[in-house]
């Protein structure tokens, strides 16, 4: 998509010809999706569908992560049109990438809520692409990776977090953001042996065996040796990959539910990231964006480099 048909042709996220490459358009006007990427419920061809669930109704503390779609959308309009810096490919030119919309759900039926998104996850995996998705509080990952391991076994699990989300609850029916993964392994849709917890700076006794870097040891063995101990963990099963936003520093991402001190910086999250480049990734998701409590919008602008990289991370594997 050049200059010339952003000249002849407006909101590009419904109007562009080519699904495949980057839309040339006014950051500040047209239809926000992800990356101006093409709008499309059509799923035909497509190679990585990114999509919006706006759903908070599992948090602990402060909500409005509902809203979290939407700013990562508009906040992706920000990026560079250029490939994206330190990769050596971009996704975007290389495959069909499309914004798949929002998950459409009952917001006063939630437990009808995780069998509405596992079925969601389900099509576009049927479709033979893979998913990109923007939270929502972080209860979401555990249906979407039901979808995953119905389609691929037992999934491994890379999770950037400051909570490690394993807290016990025998009650599969409850809808916690501080559980999911707890059931997530006793349920047997998550290999603890072949995942990794990393940023992590809340107790849990616990980890269900689950390998755990915590912020302090990210910050003292740097994303480097981190990179090279989660490769080591998953090797080639098929991963997933979660990223709640407070795995940073508030002071990089505040608009988030519960924020904790002593984070992961950006640059760090970009480093390990990118630096997981290879691994057997299927899909992966951004959770926890809160704009309400985000007051220069820089936590939506982390959140939507973060989608991005997942974006690049899932091309990379495509490649071979």
């Amino acid at each position: 998509m050049g200059l010339e048909d952003a000249k002849n042709q407006v909101d590009q996220a419904f109007m562009r010809r080519d699904p495949k490459g980057r839309s040339f358009e006014n950051t500040f006007g047209g239809a926000t999706s992800f990356l101006r990427c093409r709008y499309t419920k059509d799923l035909t061809g497509v190679d990585i569908a990114v999509t919006g669930v706006p759903f908070d109704q599992a948090v602990t503390n402060r909500p409005g992560t509902r809203l979290g779609p939407r700013a990562i959308r508009e906040a992706s309009a920000l990026q560079s049109p250029d490939q994206p810096y330190g990769w050596d490919f971009d996704a975007l030119e290389e495959f069909t990438v499309v914004d798949y919309g929002d998950l459409a759900f009952d917001y006063a039926n939630v437990p009808a809520f995780p069998d509405t998104l596992t079925s969601h996850i389900g099509g576009i995996l049927s479709a033979g692409a893979a998913s990109v998705v923007l939270g929502g509080d972080h209860y979401i990952s555990f249906p979407i990776l039901k979808a995953y391991a119905e389609r691929f076994g037992p999934m491994a699990l890379i999770h950037f977090d400051a909570h490690s989300d394993t807290w016990a609850d025998d009650d599969m029916t409850r809808i916690d953001h501080g559980t999911m993964f707890y059931k997530a392994v006793k349920t047997g849709i998550v290999d603890p042996a072949k995942s990794i917890q990393i940023g992590i700076r809340t107790h849990n006794p616990d980890p269900l065996g689950v390998h755990t870097i915590d912020a302090r040891s990210v910050h003292e063995m740097g994303p480097a040796a981190v990179v090279a101990k989660a490769k080591e963990i998953v090797g080639d099963h098929p991963v997933y990959v979660t990223f709640d936003i407070d795995a940073l520093d508030p002071a990089f991402a505040p608009g988030t539910g519960t924020p904790v001190w002593g984070g992961l910086t950006s640059w760090q999250a970009a480093a390990m990231l990118r630096g997981l480049a290879g691994i057997n990734i299927r899909g992966g998701d951004i959770v926890e964006v809160s704009p309400p409590f985000d007051t220069t919008g820089a936590t939506a602008i982390a959140g939507a480099h973060v989608a991005t990289e997942l974006v690049q991370l899932i091309g990379a594997r495509m490649r071979g």
